[in-house]
């Protein structure tokens, strides 16, 4: 078995992570613009963005995104490949990001989900996220809503966890 690494996203990421993006997301899957954009605010000063992806061997088998804004930040993006799902995976990118927050100085983690994701939802309320919301027909073309998450102090979530391959 191949250990899996959490590195940070660069541009000659883009390719593998659109095509997870295109398999686990058809319906409302990022353009590959998108993911450009928000690469492009994720180095140098002032940067407001943290990119990761997990890498299995030369496979890219899971990314994670967040943006912070002031003291708020959000869950742009969790996705594992499906031969990967409920291996923990998951949950290391959850705490990548939760540390990103927590470097950002961010008080707060917001997010959006799918409702009817309930694996996903779990992973959420595992680490202290609670529902505050929906968004109706958020999600398109499909229509599907969307939870709204939020997270108090993303630093207590991962005080005592650790990453490692």
């Amino acid at each position: 078995m191949t250990d899996t690494v959490l590195r940070e996203m660069r541009w000659w990421d883009i390719d593998p992570v659109l095509e997870l993006e295109r398999d686990l997301f058809p319906e409302d899957a990022w353009s590959r613009g998108m993911f450009w954009s928000e690469l492009a605010h994720s180095r140098g000063p002032g940067a407001s963005r943290r990119y990761v992806v997990a890498q299995a061997g030369e496979r890219i088998v899971g990314y994670a995104g967040l943006a912070s804004s002031g003291e708020q930040a959000d869950v742009q993006t969790i996705a594992v490949a499906r031969d990967q799902q409920g291996t923990g995976l998951g949950s290391r990118l959850l705490t990548e990001l939760l540390r990103a927050a927590t470097a950002f100085e961010c008080a707060e983690v917001m997010l959006e989900c799918r409702v009817d994701n309930t694996r996903a939802q779990k992973l959420y309320e595992r680490f202290g996220f609670e529902p505050i919301g929906f968004r109706r027909g958020y999600y398109q073309p499909g229509n599907v809503d969307a939870l709204v998450m939020r997270l108090t102090d993303p630093s207590s979530s991962v005080q005592g966890t650790e990453i490692n391959g």
